[in-house]
């Protein structure tokens, strides 16, 4: 999902406006991102507080932490690029049960999962994160599939 889609649907509607935006979309371009980055947003225990931006680049993972407001400044944000050589990830897993699926993930220390419909939205980021880490572009042609590297059995 782009970052202006995340901006659009969130229920944190404070936490992303442009003012706090601003400067996490400065600390994006510095390190290299695309304007309206395909990204994952870890809201964490206190989305009014702080949150974070995970971006998959061609160099590496882009992670921006997202200060909403410091008192007397303002919102900050404080990004780092993690060369793909560096990203620890976690195993993904799933638990499907009467229909309804979770998938969870972890990646730099952060735990992203979801249920059903947020499932999907949470493999399709896995599936851009394991392209870029593989340095080749996501499988647009395969939904609800997540491409794992190494030869293939059989023909899509």
């Amino acid at each position: 999902m782009r970052l202006s889609e995340w901006q659009a649907r969130t229920s944190h509607r404070d936490s992303m406006a442009d003012k706090v935006l601003g400067p996490a979309r400065d600390a994006l371009a510095l390190l290299g991102a695309e304007l309206d980055p395909e990204c994952w947003i870890v809201w964490g225990d206190d989305p009014g507080v702080r949150w974070t931006i995970l971006v998959p680049s061609v160099a590496g993972l882009i992670q921006i932490n997202v200060r909403v407001n410091i008192p007397g400044e303002g919102p900050r944000s404080a990004g780092k690029l993690i060369r793909w050589h560096r990203v620890q990830i976690g195993e993904l897993s799933v638990e499907i049960q009467g229909g309804h699926r979770l998938l969870t993930f972890q990646v730099e220390s952060h735990l992203l999962h979801g249920a059903d419909a947020e499932a999907e939205a949470v493999g399709a980021f896995v599936e851009t994160l394991f392209a870029a880490m593989d340095g080749r572009p996501p499988a647009p042609t395969l939904p609800d599939v997540i491409e794992l590297s190494g030869p293939r059995t059989s023909q899509p």
